[in-house]
């Protein structure tokens, strides 16, 4: 675990933030950091991540933890949150970990050339591994009475794709255990979302902009 610091201390809970890469997880991240809360940020490549912490927490005037996570592995998920449990009070936690899509190999996958191991694997980080990251936090919302989990989807949360069935299954599992745990959890005063966004994300900090302000509608 790595913390960059800076000369101000949070008012507000710590915002967990599981998958990071250089757009949405990134620019959600600069925004709760905005936003008052100390902000953990957790992914695979530690190196990155440490360089965007130090990144948000100069530009925010934030405390900004980069804590390294592989989604597809359970040790490393019970591993990483206690670190991000040792900082404090999880008021925030969002969910955006998956398993790079076939597109960004080249094109869909054929369904017959798809291995089990890879299928199991994209299922594991996009629905198990969110299951696993709730009930880190779970205990200590219902015990204070109030907290947000939000998990991110896309198109392919609610309709099939031809060659895109790893991604799709996983993502429409996570639709479904999002539902589960609003319905379950909501009487107790923790508010479950499941934001899809449907695009293309690019690098454009208008773009970004937008997603995370669409976010902080879905937290506050």
């Amino acid at each position: 675990m790595m913390r960059s610091v800076s000369s101000s201390s949070s008012t507000r809970g710590i915002a967990a933030i599981v998958g990071v890469g250089p757009n949405l997880g990134r620019s959600v991240a600069r925004k709760f950091a905005h936003e008052g809360y100390t902000v953990a940020i957790l992914a695979r490549d530690l190196g990155r991540l440490s360089r965007f912490a130090d990144e948000i927490a100069r530009e925010e005037k934030a405390q900004v933890y980069a804590i390294r996570i592989d989604c597809s592995e359970s040790q490393s998920v019970r591993e990483a949150f206690e670190g991000v449990l040792s900082l404090g009070f999880v008021e925030v936690l969002v969910y955006n970990a998956y398993q790079p899509i076939p597109w960004q190999y080249g094109g869909p996958s054929s369904f017959t050339d798809i291995r089990l191991d890879s299928f199991q694997k994209s299922l594991t980080v996009s629905s198990v591994s969110a299951l696993h990251c709730a009930q880190q936090v779970l205990p200590g919302m219902v015990e204070r009475g109030r907290g947000t989990i939000i998990f991110t989807g896309c198109a392919a949360s609610l309709s099939g794709v031809a060659g895109f069935s790893e991604l799709c299954c996983g993502k429409f599992a996570l639709r479904g255990l999002s539902q589960c745990l609003a319905k379950e959890f909501h009487p107790l005063g923790i508010h479950v979302a499941h934001v899809i966004i449907d695009g293309v994300i690019g690098a454009s900090s208008l773009v970004l902009q937008g997603i995370s302000d669409a976010t902080k509608i879905v937290c506050w």
